[in-house]
């Protein structure tokens, strides 16, 4: 497990860094693959204490963030918080057996409004990001879209190879789009 631990707004300290080090370690007995960890410890106002991860490991994100008057609470919450993410994950996928549909790749690009109101030829480029659409069921990337904090989340079935969108509704429930063949 390769853990990175950033300070903001306080001191280094080796102390804190080894905690958080031995506390993130009982989230491996959850996943094998290699897990990358980026941990960022703050000090806001003088005397809230946050707490932050994002972890990477076998195609799953998963964030967490908490905040405390202690920094070691706030440590102790997140990596429980994210422990108990990992653990609802794994009795997910003892429950699912995935199936072996192909990985797809898209790009995301971010228009500038201007350009589109101006009715331009060519639209302005802001920001293009490709990545790759793995298989999994409507169970997983609800799963996925709430482990990643996310209002939306683009999949393909694993059943029906097709691209499908699941999306959080305004009642707190889900959504799901699926494209109908012509």
């Amino acid at each position: 497990m390769q853990i990175a631990v950033t300070f903001r707004h306080m001191e280094s300290s080796d102390a804190i860094r080894s905690y958080v080090e031995e506390k993130l370690s009982r989230v491996k007995k959850y996943i094998d693959e290699p897990i990358d960890a980026q941990v960022v410890l703050s000090v806001q106002k003088k005397i809230n204490n946050r707490a932050e991860v994002t972890m990477v490991a076998k195609g799953l994100t998963m964030k967490s963030t908490e905040s405390k008057d202690d920094m070691y609470a706030a440590i102790d919450l997140m990596v429980d918080k994210i422990e108990r993410q990992l653990k609802r994950y794994k009795d997910k996928l003892k429950k699912h057996k995935g199936g072996n549909g192909i990985q797809r790749r898209l790009e995301k690009t971010i228009f500038s409004a201007s350009s589109v109101d101006e009715e331009s030829s060519e639209p302005e480029i802001i920001r293009s990001h490709s990545f790759s659409v793995k298989p999994m069921s409507v169970e997983e990337a609800v799963m996925q879209m709430d482990l990643l904090n996310k209002e939306f989340l683009v999949f393909t079935d694993d059943n029906s190879a097709e691209m499908n969108v699941v999306y959080r509704r305004k009642d707190g429930n889900y959504g799901l789009i699926v494209p109908q063949g012509s």
